[in-house]
């Protein structure tokens, strides 16, 4: 396409607004675009998307074939493991050409041995519990947010969004006669539990900043206006969820800041009770509770940065009760326990991978020894325990992954440690590991920090210098991007692009201190580790100097902004999807969705003059600069509750306006989902086609749109 035939861009108006803290005056002019209800906004970003299309309809044959390389190495009719849960055996279907799971079910009968089942054949005593595509029949957006079968089995409950905003209403559904016996509650948040007896549900409510803050109790099929509020945090740092403990014996209310946790229990079969406080919270301090059998097993971080597990009786509600069983380490990250009868199973984080601890317990339920590591023969891997909801079990369900290995469940014996492959995510299409290659490699930060880096490639590539990459990075709330399968990206790997993860503070793959190393005052670490990263690609010879792509989501399209900004010379392309990318505007309004909650993460700008300028120095709508950058595509969703679409559509604006590089050669494209939230697409075949398009717009920017070898 060139500059005479390109359709012009859209531009949005300038409508200026004065933003003024800490004696400085801001002028805002594309902050209007906020007004999701203004039919001038709607157009605005219905013509992005005209703009988005036309500029990429040279692609559109790629985006089929990328489509088809999705859709013909994906075994469309699949079957889970089924996971056995009381007198049933509960696994998930997808069925070739329908878009939703299947949830589904068979008794156990007089076969206790997992069943081994077919996934081209309906197994005999089938019982559909859930189709999701019947439930999205008619629907623009469908997505599942509770999905909670009582502890007997006898009733179900779902919840439903069909907008993308995350607030979902809820069913449920009487299983002996697959009939909805109750749909009163609407408008609830994640997580549900059960009583005993099945009678009663806790769900959860969000506040107008969209913060879960009440616990309600229902008895189901009465009217939703008999409802009892049974806990309301009124502190707006804290979130909270509701659920039941793998024992079914107790309903569990948590709640967390980003630096403080409290929990309280109640018994499952005193749903009119009180619930007891666990230990109080305490300023700082992290916790939280598996209750199994007569114990509570507590990970925390009192005595230890990096956390120690510890247990205390079930009645306790003090931390002066609890016992340390597995010490802290330093740089060894507690990440999580799952209690059995006569095993623990501990996710552990060392040297930027995950690992999985099993400690045997004694008859009177203590830790007997060190126990033993879940092995896994592979360099750069991925490990954690999968669905295990059976309390007294001789085995464990674990899932192993890599970036060439698909995801693997294992059935683990406990006692011996013997591992036996159940099913590995079958790939098509001659898809063979040993076609590609993956290696740890490690960048140096400004300061000396080394970075681990995640690499896979194709097998026959070298680090020639010749390569084209792509670098892949998030970068906060201690979330670790831990090494993954994906079919999708063998699109790119057979196009001969170098696929890396840079494991930047921020994250957690390295302990707490990583992450601590990489929010309030040491955001800037994030951003600068991941330029370190890049530089490392290029100078090791992995990726071409004009070669490289970038691409991050959420938190991670405000990494893709910032390191934009830094270092717009070192990439070719760049995607940012649902982009926190107008950060400082976003954390100075404690009446947005979770702004309150992030002041522990970002700091907070509205009382802090320094946080307000090293905010003001790093948001990427901010700092715009006016030379070369490269290609820019951002995604969105109308209706995502966790990043309004206004981000990207101010930033693209700014950019379009501000930037000197050449608009037909690097364009800078906004797409908006207009019936869509965070995540995007919900349907598997939807998604497939998102992801193809945005594939498309990378591998054409970097030169790569043919397959190689």
């Amino acid at each position: 396409m060139t500059s005479a035939d390109r359709p012009a861009p859209p531009v949005a108006d300038h409508r200026d607004i004065v933003r003024t803290h800490h004696g400085e005056d801001v002028t805002d002019s594309f902050e209007w675009l906020r007004e999701k209800t203004n039919p001038e906004v709607i157009a605005h970003l219905e013509a992005e998307n005209a703009y988005t299309e036309a500029m990429t309809a040279h692609l559109d044959g790629l985006r089929g074939r990328i489509f088809e390389e999705i859709k013909g190495r994906t075994q469309e009719t699949d079957l889970s493991v089924p996971v056995r849960h009381r007198d049933w055996w509960h696994y998930t279907r997808t069925i070739e050409g329908e878009q939703y799971a299947v949830h589904a079910r068979i008794a156990v009968g007089d076969a206790p041995d997992r069943p081994v089942l077919d996934p081209g054949v309906v197994p005999e005593g089938e019982q559909i519990l859930l189709d999701g595509n019947a439930e999205a029949q008619g629907q623009e957006f469908f997505s599942l947010g509770v999905y909670d079968v009582s502890a007997m089995g006898e009733r179900l409950a779902y919840a439903v969004d069909n907008s993308g905003d995350e607030r979902f209403d809820l069913k449920i559904k009487d299983l002996s006669t697959g009939e909805i016996i109750d749909d009163a509650v609407t408008g609830i948040g994640y997580g549900l539990a059960w009583s005993a007896d099945a009678s009663t549900v806790f769900y959860t409510r969000v506040d107008e900043a969209w913060r879960p803050y009440q616990v309600w109790r229902h008895v189901v099929g009465s009217p939703a206006e008999e409802d009892v509020l049974v806990f309301q945090e009124d502190d707006e740092r804290f979130w909270m969820g509701v659920g039941t403990s793998r024992d079914d014996r107790h309903i569990v209310i948590g709640l967390g800041s980003k630096n403080t946790s409290e929990f309280r229990l109640l018994s499952a079969e005193d749903p009119t009770g009180e619930f007891r406080v666990v230990a109080p919270r305490e300023e700082g301090v992290e916790y939280d509770v598996e209750p199994a059998g007569d114990n509570l097993w507590i990970v925390h971080n009192r005595n230890h940065r990096d956390f120690e597990l510890a247990v205390a009786p079930l009645t306790s509600t003090s931390a002066q009760d609890w016992v340390t069983v597995l010490d802290g380490e330093d740089g060894v990250r507690v990440g999580g326990v799952d209690a059995f009868s006569g095993h623990l199973a501990v996710a552990l984080r060392r040297d930027g991978l995950t690992q999985v601890q099993i400690l045997p317990l004694s008859a009177a339920g203590r830790p007997v020894g060190r126990g033993y590591q879940v092995p896994v023969q592979e360099e750069v891997y991925s490990i954690e325990t999968g669905s295990n909801p059976t309390y007294d079990t001789e085995t464990l369900l674990v899932v192993i992954e890599s970036l060439v290995t698909p995801s693997s469940i294992y059935e683990l014996d406990l006692a011996s440690g013997e591992l036996a492959l159940l099913k590995r995510a079958p790939v098509l299409g001659g898809f063979d590991p040993d076609d590609y290659q993956q290696h740890r490699l490690w960048a140096t930060a400004e300061d000396g920090t080394r970075i681990p880096i995640s690499l896979v490639a194709r097998k026959g590539a070298t680090p020639d210098g010749t390569n084209p990459g792509l670098l892949y990075g998030y970068g906060s709330y201690e979330i670790s991007i831990d090494p993954y399968f994906s079919v999708s990206r063998l699109s790119y790997l057979d196009r001969g692009v170098v696929y890396a993860i840079a494991h930047v503070r921020g994250g957690g793959e390295m302990g707490r201190g990583w992450y601590e190393q990489g929010r309030m005052e040491h955001k800037r670490n994030t951003f600068t580790d991941f330029v370190a990263c890049a530089e490392e690609l290029v100078s090791s010879g992995w990726v071409a100097p004009d070669r490289l792509a970038a691409e991050g989501r959420s938190a991670g399209g405000l990494l893709m902004g910032a390191v934009l900004n830094l270092a717009p010379e070192r990439f070719r392309v760049v995607h940012a999807g649902v982009a926190f990318v107008d950060a400082l505007t976003t954390i100075l309004d404690p009446t947005l969705p979770l702004t309150v909650g992030e002041w522990e993460e970002w700091g907070n700008p509205v009382e802090s003059a320094e946080i307000y300028q090293l905010m003001r120095g790093y948001t990427p709508y901010e700092n715009i600069r006016a030379v070369d950058y490269p290609a820019i595509l951002a995604t969105t969703g109308l209706n995502d509750t966790r990043v309004f679409y206004v981000e990207p559509a101010k930033w693209v604006a700014r950019l379009r306006e501000t930037v000197t590089s050449d608009p037909v050669e690097r364009p800078i494209l906004l797409k908006t989902e207009m019936v869509a939230g965070h995540g995007g697409k919900t349907g598997r075949y939807d998604a497939w086609r998102e992801t193809a398009f945005e594939i498309a717009f990378m591998v054409d920017q970097l030169g790569a749109t043919e397959p190689v070898g």
